[in-house]
Formats: structure tokens, sequence, C-alpha cells
């Protein structure tokens, strides 16, 4: 579908790759743009601040509500604590999955009757390299990546027949508040391409995106066992 007159809203959108989906939204002439985010503070020109915690349900069957007329659901927001699995906080852990499995999925459910009433329109879930692997520092992130790819599979086979277009949208490092916290040396892309590259899923209806060459190289070695997939990671990491 076209992103022109076309009415989104995007979570997460007070920083980051969220800001730059709404500037880009509208770049390209969307009608409407609510943009969401906890304080629900986004103050630019011509877009609809929502309060919006995706953690919180009663939130998001508020926000289903007021936004009624939205053609498009860009499920952006997540966190990332860098918190292991075996010896992390249970709570760290939980707070991820919260935010970054549940807080699109139950955006999700609340908002698909919505774009059903609306022509069917389309979802984007920013995802994640790391949904395909993972570092001692970064588990509780990965897993709940890996579980938000699992949720975008599932939701583009449950709204087919309404019609509903689901673009995941998988990159590595990105320079942004959470990118900088990552502690990796590594390069980063901007979140203007990340957005640039879901909006253009949308309107080309591709299902998946891979918005840098860390994602394409993490995703082409899916295939290989777990030890020389591993190492064929940890060399990238290394530069060697």
């Amino acid at each position: 579908m076209q992103i022109e007159n076309a009415v989104v809203l995007v979570t997460g959108a007070n920083r980051g790759i969220g800001a730059e989906f709404v500037a880009q939204l509208k770049q390209r002439g969307a009608a409407k743009i609510y943009a969401a985010s906890r304080a629900g503070d986004v103050a630019v020109d011509g877009v609809v601040p929502i309060r919006l915690d995706v953690t919180d349900p009663a939130q998001i069957q508020a926000a289903a509500a007021a936004a009624g007329d939205v053609q498009i659901l860009i499920n952006n927001a997540g966190i990332s604590t860098g918190t292991p699995v075996v010896s992390g906080d249970v709570a760290a852990i939980r707070r991820e999955m919260d935010t970054n499995f549940y807080g699109p999925l139950l955006m999700t459910q609340a908002f698909a009757p919505v774009l059903a009433a609306n022509g069917g329109g389309a979802i984007v879930n920013v995802a994640s390299a790391l949904s395909w692997f993972t570092t001692p520092g970064s588990g509780a992130y990965a897993a709940s990546k890996a579980a938000a790819w699992s949720l975008t599979d599932s939701t583009r086979l449950e709204l087919a027949g309404q019609g509903t277009h689901v673009v995941a949208v998988h990159m590595g490092l990105v320079d942004t508040d959470m990118g900088a916290g990552a502690g990796a040396d590594a390069p980063k892309i901007a979140p203007s391409t990340v957005a640039a590259a879901g909006l253009d899923a949308v309107e080309s209806g591709l299902d998946e995106v891979l918005a840098d060459d860390w994602a394409k190289l993490v995703k082409s070695g899916l295939t290989l066992g777990p030890g020389e997939r591993y190492e064929r990671i940890f060399s990238a990491l290394s530069g060697s």
C-alpha cells in the first residue's frame, strides 16, 4: 500500500528509529500520524501525540479506541537492558520480553480489528539481526527479538485473510541511544536508513527487510550448524 494519504501509528516515536519513521511519514505524505510514546510528548507539527506504554494493556486499548482510523501500525518501541539469561536478573529479562515481545503482541491484537475495518493495511515490526544470534551480554534482548520474529511470522499467516501486510525489519547496530549503550565498537546504520527500508517494504509488498550488511550476513548463516555459524559471526565481529 502507499504511504501517501495513509493513517499511521508509530510506537516509541519520541526518539531514534521511531522519530525517523515519523519524519519520513511526513515526507511521504501520510494523512495522519499518531506518534506514541510513554510520556505522550512528541511535539512535531501536524502529528498527533498519544501517551502509550506498550506494556500497559489498558493504555493499548485506549489507543486503539482513540485511533480507529489507523491503516498502518509500526511496532517500534523497544528496550535493551544488557541482561544475560543465565546469570541475569529475571525481572530485567521479563521487562525486555514485556516490551519487545508482549508489547507488539498486544498492539497487534488490539489493532488487528482496526486494520481490518480500514481495508487490511499493514503492520511493521522492528526486529533485529539479534533475532538470529546472541552474545553473552545480550541474551535477554536476543530472546525477546527472536520471539518478536516468530510473532511477526505468525501474525502474517493469521492476518492474511483480512489482507494485512506484515513486515519484519532486521538490522545490526543502529546509531541511536540504544545503539550507543550496546558497548560494541562496530559500524552503525543510520536510523533514517532503517525507517526508509521499512516504509519502502510497505509500499513494495516486501515481507522482510535486511536493512544492512550485518543483518544479511547473519541471516545467510542460518542453515549452518551452531558451531560454524557462531564462528562466522564472531569472526566478523572481531574483523578477522
